[in-house]
């Protein structure tokens, strides 16, 4: 089989959370409609292409910047302001994730830093949400001219195995501002693997897939291809179940709690730390107090990957 023939017949099936408003584009047509800047270190920004003027062949003409220096695109021209915002989410087709029920499987405090984290947005004079709507009024004109789902390929063969690389490019990642997760970012990239071993003469059998994840690693990334978990379209056809907004891969359908500790309270959870080694390295105390894991425990916020898969679903077979 050629390295294209072997993509196809193993391209994977991606299901999705209902309310997701953000599906695999193709990278020209984001650089298409983005502002490419160059900034320095006092953060004035130069513009070097405007939207219509950049291509992927004329990005990789930026191969060096001067020092101090730095490249970024974008893709939003203004976040939405309050008023146009409301009307956004007032729209008739503006899907609504059902019980994001986030906050009901954890405690008080928990729910007081994540309404702390929620207000500093207000406080900063930034709509939550403006930015993601303006991406997706912006990414919905642009599937209306030319609708269709992408994915990026390519084969490598190391060490007895035939990888296929799936990888899924995103215009937006609306996490936060659409399913509460922990933050939106223009563009996004996801990927998962299938391994093959090389069998010489004879078609090359599936033996593992792995996907990219948020918070997994090691074994929790991947599946040997007989594993009950991975779900198969037409028996060569994995299925993937992507989070809303997140576009993280998992095995399952489900709900994935995450946390994130912010960053102005990590000092106290470091002091306990220091605590917790006076006790035991300096006072010689047998048993260990462990207030830095329950410092981290308590001030962590949590964060749900909603991988529901009852949404659109795109793929071979697939409406």
């Amino acid at each position: 089989m050629s390295d294209l023939e072997l993509l196809r017949r193993y391209e994977p099936v991606v299901r999705y959370t209902n309310g997701e408003m953000f599906f695999p584009c193709t990278v020209d047509e984001y650089l298409a409609q983005c502002h490419l800047w160059m900034a320095d270190q006092e953060r004035q920004a130069t513009l070097l292409a405007q939207p219509g003027e950049l291509t992927t062949d004329r990005l990789a003409t930026y191969r060096t910047v001067p020092r101090e220096h730095r490249l970024y695109l974008q893709y939003v021209d203004a976040p939405l302001n309050a008023i146009a915002y409301q009307r956004w989410l007032q729209r008739p087709d503006h899907p609504v994730l059902p019980n994001p029920n986030r906050l009901q499987r954890v405690g008080l405090m928990t729910r007081i830093f994540d309404g702390i984290f929620y207000l500093a947005l207000l406080v900063r004079g930034r709509v939550p949400g403006g930015t993601a709507a303006a991406a997706q009024i912006k990414y919905a004109a642009g599937q209306r001219e030319a609708p269709r789902r992408v994915y990026y390929g390519r084969v490598v063969r190391d060490g007895g195995y035939i990888i296929l690389h799936y990888l899924f490019f995103f215009a937006m990642n609306d996490w936060r501002s659409s399913f509460h997760g922990v933050n939106d970012h223009e563009s996004d990239w996801e990927q998962i693997f299938i391994y093959l071993s090389d069998e010489g003469d004879a078609p090359p059998q599936p033996r593992w897939v792995a996907f990219a994840s948020h918070d997994f690693s090691g074994d929790d990334l991947r599946r040997r291809w007989d594993d009950p978990e991975v779900e198969r379209v037409g028996e060569t056809h994995p299925v993937i179940y992507a989070g809303a907004g997140s576009h993280a891969s998992y095995f399952t359908r489900g709900e994935y709690l995450m946390q994130t500790e912010p960053q102005a309270l990590r000092s106290i959870a470091n002091f306990g730390g220091a605590i917790d080694r006076l006790w035991t390295k300096s006072l010689r105390q047998g048993t260990p107090l462990n207030l830095e894991t329950g410092l981290r425990g308590l001030l962590s916020i949590p964060f749900v990957d909603y991988a529901r898969g009852d949404g659109p679903s795109i793929g071979p077979q697939q409406a």
